[in-house]
């Protein structure tokens, strides 16, 4: 049986684990620095467990890892560690999106409900449901509310997720165009859902079948999943957290995302996640031309403040966010659910971009400083003097 941790020991273990820099060539003092800060925020703050990884030009350049992955057993954050990758799943079905598009099976402006039928249903009290177009979901400006359950939800006995089409169909004679479409911002998961669903109308397979086949296999990432790990990989998943740094409590880690896949149900290693950096600054032409990356990066319309990360000009692209910190602008996307905080950021004019994962949601209400989103932050500033600003 495995020997369950007393919290001062948890602590413990977890402070004696600052930042270790996996293999590589001999780091640089800015990555030193870099390294040093991570370690040091994310032991502050409290969080269980982290890693972080760059990549420029093609290859990981640098990779460090912190804490733990299990606080119970005291397994510390490794290269294999998978994480859940939360929002950041969004960006793979805009990619799937794009495919679908330069084979000619349909177009951004297309309304939405040509794919999805029972669309129908929805009430527009703007004008026919057909103003809503695939472009429209893709940068959340189509007008749909935020949340996938309009109510509910808070219960222990209901499921994390709507888990079948039908369950969400039956609530669309309930939904309704909050504005109108193409005009103003506002995130939505029923909107990527709907992205989802014609994914699969389209190409004839399951989500998950066709981004493995036409995402993850030719970019060869082998250990990357949706929803439950497989049983060969569960030792490597971690754990999550969430609450104040000292009443933390653990979160439903390998849950199953429903019909909800598309929008979050992505988990990966970073090394994964690495190839998938690397697909997104120069892209691959067997999965997506570069021109049509960048078409996904192309500014949409704007976004609010703070969406996607801290920032002061923030848009919305196609399935991703333009933002610009201190005049540098990088292209990414966030995620948060169940405990995982994660951002992806690519810097193309350096060939260069970087992914981090906190296994805790850190809030606080008595020191802004001591939160995930603070360290997330932080990471990001520091990041930026290693290739795009010295």
């Amino acid at each position: 049986m495995i020997r369950q941790l007393s919290a001062s020991a948890v602590v413990l273990a977890i402070a004696a684990l600052s930042a270790t820099a996996l293999p590589a060539a001999q780091a640089p003092d800015a990555w030193s620095r870099v390294a040093a800060t991570f370690a040091s925020r994310v032991r502050e703050t409290g969080i269980v467990g982290a890693s972080l990884l760059v990549v420029k030009d093609g290859a990981v350049a640098h990779q460090a890892v912190a804490g733990l992955q299990d606080r119970a057993t005291a397994r510390p954050v490794d290269a294999d560690t998978i994480f859940h990758w939360a929002s950041i799943t969004k960006t793979f079905t805009g990619v799937a999106i794009m495919q679908l598009r330069d084979r000619g099976l349909l177009s951004l402006d297309d309304p939405v409900v040509k794919h999805v039928p029972e669309l129908r249903d929805v009430h527009n009290p703007f004008g026919d449901i057909a103003q809503v177009t695939v472009r429209h979901l893709m940068s959340h400006s189509g007008g749909f509310r935020a949340g996938t359950w309009p109510w509910g939800g808070d219960k222990p006995w209901h499921p994390f997720e709507p888990t079948r089409w039908a369950q969400l169909v039956a609530m669309l004679p309930y939904t309704d165009i909050q504005f109108r479409p193409g005009t103003a911002y506002s995130y939505s998961n029923p909107g990527v859902v709907f992205l989802g669903r014609t994914i699969e109308q389209l190409s004839g397979e399951d989500y998950e079948v066709y981004v493995a086949k036409h995402i993850l296999m030719p970019l060869g990432m082998t250990r990357t999943f949706f929803d439950r790990a497989p049983r060969h990989l569960l030792a490597h998943r971690s754990h999550s957290y969430a609450g104040a740094a000292d009443a933390l409590r653990e979160q439903p880690f390998d849950f199953d995302s429903g019909i909800t896949v598309s929008n979050g149900g992505l988990n990966a290693p970073l090394g994964d996640m690495a190839k998938y950096l690397a697909f997104l600054i120069d892209g691959n032409d067997s999965v997506l031309e570069r021109s049509s990356l960048l078409d996904m990066a192309m500014p949409q319309v704007r976004a609010k403040d703070g969406e996607g990360g801290s920032g002061a000009d923030v848009q919305a692209g196609l399935s991703c966010f333009i933002e610009r910190h201190d005049g540098v602008e990088l292209v990414g996307h966030s995620g948060d659910q169940a405990g995982f905080i994660s951002h992806l950021y690519v810097h193309r004019p350096s060939r260069s971009g970087y992914v981090v994962s906190f296994n805790t949601n850190v809030t606080s209400a008595r020191d802004p400083r001591l939160t995930t989103r603070a360290v997330d932050d932080d990471v990001r500033a520091a990041v930026a003097t290693l290739y795009w600003r010295r």
